[in-house]
């Protein structure tokens, strides 16, 4: 079962996150995290937002989760407030 890190930020302001997806987008994944996805949402007017990384398995999980719990504060898009497991039970693209 695929498993979701979802991680949420405070003070994220609209500038910071243009420069994050600029960032994001022009690059690529980060040698080690073995993330299938990533999308984040951001919450323009409460300057908050939820950075959601999606795992193939326990294994990737753990690695991910270690790999970006690791990265210094001043790679991150804000704030961190907390970091939290699911499942994911349902998923629709398209």
């Amino acid at each position: 079962m695929a498993l979701a890190r979802v991680v949420s930020f405070e003070d994220i302001d609209a500038n910071r996150m243009a420069a994050l997806k600029s960032e994001i987008e022009g690059g690529d994944k980060p040698e080690g995290l073995p993330a299938t996805e990533m999308m984040i949402l951001h919450d323009t007017e409460g300057e908050r937002a939820l950075a959601i990384v999606f795992f193939e398995n326990e294994d990737d999980y753990r690695t991910g989760d270690e790999f970006l719990s690791a990265m210094p504060a001043s790679d991150t898009p804000g704030r961190r407030t907390s970091v939290t497991k699911h499942d994911v039970a349902v998923r629709v693209t398209g």
